[in-house]
């Protein structure tokens, strides 16, 4: 980890000059006078004269100091000290905001990826499950739209064009099981059958055919 760069991400020179700057503001700094060398602020702050020079050309950069050759640092501008503090108002408000986007994204992109997981292993489930249970039954509702019905589950040859087995109809709240070939297609009757995993879809269009 960086040392000279904060939990929040702002650089620790930045921040030096950030302090400076609200001493300036609030009068701990007076225009015109000479604040330490830089040497005595990275001691102050307990970082590099390196780190120390950064904060002081970035308040130079805004006209707020005056760095002195070998003479210290000079108070130049309270107002300039303002407006540097402004701008950094400015600039944490975005980049918290930035940082409030990304994170809002990534718990979106986790909380996806979260229930894509669930719903892949529900799906596994059900197929392995169906897989040591041949016998789970499908079911489709008989509508006005089929062409069989009132016709029965022989006369249309159910299980030839299908290669399902009808195994209950569900009519009017009540569940006839094992109907037989005679049994008949009725209006909102519930057909329950089993079959291969392709039996739903072979069903749907032998019943429906025109949908």
């Amino acid at each position: 980890m960086n040392k000279r760069r904060a939990d929040n991400g702002i650089p620790k020179y930045q921040q030096i000059a950030t302090d400076i700057a609200y001493k300036i503001v609030n009068g701990i700094y007076q225009e015109d006078q000479k604040i330490y060398a830089r040497s005595a602020i990275g001691s102050q702050y307990s970082v590099s004269s390196e780190t120390a020079r950064r904060a002081m050309c970035i308040l130079a950069d805004w006209d707020v100091v005056t760095i002195e050759k070998n003479s210290g640092v000079l108070i130049k501008s309270v107002d300039n000290a303002k407006n540097f503090l402004q701008q950094q108002k400015q600039t944490k408000s975005i980049q918290n905001l930035k940082r409030n986007i990304l994170d809002s994204v990534e718990r979106q992109q986790e909380e996806i990826k979260e229930l894509y997981d669930y719903l892949t292993e529900m799906i596994d489930q059900i197929e392995r499950y169906r897989s040591t249970n041949p016998f789970i039954p499908y079911e489709i509702v008989i509508t006005d739209q089929t062409p069989y019905l009132d016709r029965t589950v022989g006369e249309v040859d159910f299980w030839q064009e299908t290669f399902a087995t009808v195994i209950a109809i569900r009519r009017n709240g009540v569940l006839m099981m094992s109907p037989g070939p005679k049994a008949v297609f009725k209006l909102n009757d519930i057909l329950y059958y089993t079959g291969d995993e392709k039996c739903p879809e072979r069903v749907q269009k032998f019943m429906y055919p025109h949908q």
